[in-house]
């Protein structure tokens, strides 16, 4: 079976190496870059499977980069590594697009937990290849192929993270019923987690800026209160 190919990009050198020894020990194959040109020119080679991006670098900071590289349709999740521990950063971090966050100094086995979590939920493919036909839940505009993984509307693919779909699929396959935020923690995270953790919040907001024509009015991801969310698949009538 060929390994999933990981990039870890920190200006740390010693990170590099503990976190490139580790993972390869592991069974990965890891490519390290110190700063985000010299990320960018391996990106240019091919796309990994995960992107373990560190926030504060050099130059381009891993805020900016995430931003860049969650436009391009069908881009690897990345699991964002910062020094910055408090719940404001993390939010940031998720907003930005990434599919996870680890507070520094962290301890790789965590690490790795959270890397086998993100891939899990990918299937493990880096680039979901394009389809035509599949398996599709539809409603209003919006079509999702869960066969190859792609949210379109009206015909045109709607680019989104390794996080936002998981959601997604969540909710549509999970049509018209109340779905705790603890749940759906629980089917996004594969390992501990603070029991006060919202972030599950931010991510339905990314989602709700992709799918809802008015994301403070949302027809299809309706908040219930004292319960979580509900999706309702024929949005408002």
């Amino acid at each position: 079976m060929q390994k999933s190919t990981i990039y870890v990009t920190d200006d740390d050198p010693g990170i590099r190496e503990l976190v490139a020894e580790y993972l390869s020990s592991h069974g990965y194959a890891v490519e390290t870059a110190e700063d985000a040109a010299s990320l960018d020119r391996l990106l240019g080679a091919r796309l990994p499977e995960l992107l373990v991006l560190d926030w504060m670098m050099p130059g381009e900071d891993g805020l900016s980069v995430a931003r860049r590289l969650r436009a391009q349709p069908g881009f690897p999740p990345i699991i964002m590594l910062s020094a910055k521990g408090e719940d404001i950063d993390r939010i940031v971090g998720l907003e930005v697009g990434a599919d996870d966050y680890l507070p520094k100094p962290f301890n790789p086995r965590e690490l790795l937990a959270r890397i086998r979590a993100v891939l899990r939920r990918q299937g493990g493919a880096a680039v979901p290849a394009p389809a035509e036909t599949g398996r599709a839940v539809r409603f209003g505009p919006f079509s999702v192929n869960l066969d190859a993984r792609t949210l379109s509307r009206d015909g045109t693919e709607i680019p989104l993270t390794g996080g936002e779909y998981e959601l997604l699929e969540i909710f549509v396959t999970h049509a018209s019923r109340a779905l705790s935020r603890d749940w759906l923690m629980d089917q996004l995270r594969g390992f501990e987690r603070d029991p006060f953790d919202r972030s599950i919040d931010v991510r339905v907001n990314r989602l709700r800026k992709k799918i809802e024509d008015d994301p403070a009015n949302p027809a299809y991801i309706r908040t219930q209160r004292g319960q979580g969310y509900l999706f309702v698949p024929q949005g408002k009538g």
